[in-house]
């Protein structure tokens, strides 16, 4: 169950908020002061704040500072003596919002919401980054890679769109990954789409979210994948797959940072980076007349190639341990080396489907062979299996 915290130093407050609250499902526990708040946020765990301004002793904002160094929890801060300088200097010192009283009943409850989907997402992300550490690390020393590790070191920090373009199997999502871990917005949600997998006449739901009853299947609301990123990352994979019908509300979304859920009137405010790749020449793609010129120079503020592997000179071998080292520790067995005949052949193979075809292979090769992979092991196993 939800969690929610009051501090307020008025009991009627409190005690409305608590009804309100506990009316909506919410578990709810209250402070009179800051002092009170903060044991209650270093002696429990809570999924929202509801801080008060104005109070005696200790009051909000200084309240909020000790809250932003011991906890992640958003804070919602509310007043009936505050002006738009408090506000602004609460969202500076970290707060989620700020809401004015007499409290707007309706507002309330849609930013408690915003707030605990968005903590919730930040809890999942970084569940996943501990458990896949290694997942995302970037090998190769060849120059073409160290080329773009220096390049996502100058772009990561800032908000700049980046356009990812590469083959199949090159490591497009690996560079988005690392453009999200890099910047500023790495503790917020990095959310993927496949726009190449997703039906067309799917995807605007996908992105935009949709309300009750839009359309036949559409049974209650859902959060498109623009709110869900919303001060994080969203990765457009394969974006030169996209219709034109969801091109043109992407780049309304960008022009604007507003998006409408299919069948809702209402403009919600986004803030997502965008990180976009495909496989595809978009300048052909325009010039065929399949993708919007505007919505590229949009999303092409930087723009990132990364290379077959056949263009790696080097990092074969590095990449194959890696793999080799990871497979195995999965597969609870003793680590397998490679031998110089087995990197040559490796090296001299063609690979059309680049790094991922490598990793399948290093991971047949894992499951068949014994102690050292030779180049024996390479001529019978390269190949799959017939």
């Amino acid at each position: 169950m939800t969690k929610i915290l009051v501090v307020d130093d008025e009991r009627s407050i409190r005690n409305t908020l608590r009804d309100i609250l506990e009316y909506e499902g919410y578990k709810v526990d209250d402070a009179e002061n800051g002092i009170e708040g903060l044991k209650l946020v270093n002696s429990k765990k809570y999924d929202l704040i509801l801080l008060d301004i104005k109070m005696a002793g200790m009051d909000g904002i200084e309240t909020l500072e000790h809250i932003m160094k011991v906890s992640d929890t958003p804070v919602v801060m509310i007043s009936g003596h505050g002006t738009i300088e408090t506000a602004v200097e609460a969202i500076k010192k970290g707060a989620y919002d700020y809401i004015a009283k007499p409290l707007d009943l309706n507002r309330l409850l849609v930013t408690i919401r915003n707030a605990v989907d968005k903590s919730n997402l930040i809890k999942e992300t970084k569940t996943l980054r501990q458990n896949v550490p290694q997942t995302w690390e970037m090998i190769g020393n060849s120059p073409a890679m160290i080329q773009i590790k220096e390049l996502i070191d100058k772009v990561a920090p800032s908000n700049a769109r980046v356009l990812i373009h590469g083959s199949n199997g090159t490591g497009k999502e690996l560079v988005a990954r690392w453009l999200h871990e890099k910047s500023q917005r790495a503790q917020a949600p990095f959310i993927e789409v496949n726009c190449a997998a997703i039906p067309s006449e799917l995807i605007e739901s996908q992105l935009f979210g949709h309300e009750k009853g839009s359309f036949t299947s559409a049974i209650r609301q859902r959060k498109g994948d623009f709110e869900l990123a919303h001060g994080g990352t969203l990765f457009l994979d394969e974006i030169g797959d996209m219709s034109h019908s969801a091109q043109a509300k992407v780049l309304r979304a960008l022009q604007e940072n507003k998006i409408t859920r299919v069948g809702g009137e209402k403009d919600i405010q986004v803030d997502v980076r965008i990180l976009a790749a495909t496989n595809k020449n978009l300048k052909e793609e325009i010039d065929n007349g399949n993708f919007r010129e505007d919505l590229y120079h949009r999303l092409s503020v930087i723009i990132i190639e990364v290379p077959d592997l056949n263009k790696r000179d080097g990092d074969i071998p590095l990449l194959a341990d890696h793999f080799m080292d990871d497979i195995c520790k999965k597969m609870g067995k003793p680590i397998l080396t490679f031998s110089k005949e087995a990197y040559k052949k490796l090296e001299e193979y063609q690979w059309t489907g680049n790094v991922r075809e490598l990793r399948n292979v290093v991971e047949r090769l894992a499951i068949l062979c014994d102690k050292q992979v030779t180049g024996d092991d390479i001529d019978k196993y390269l190949q799959p299996l017939k």
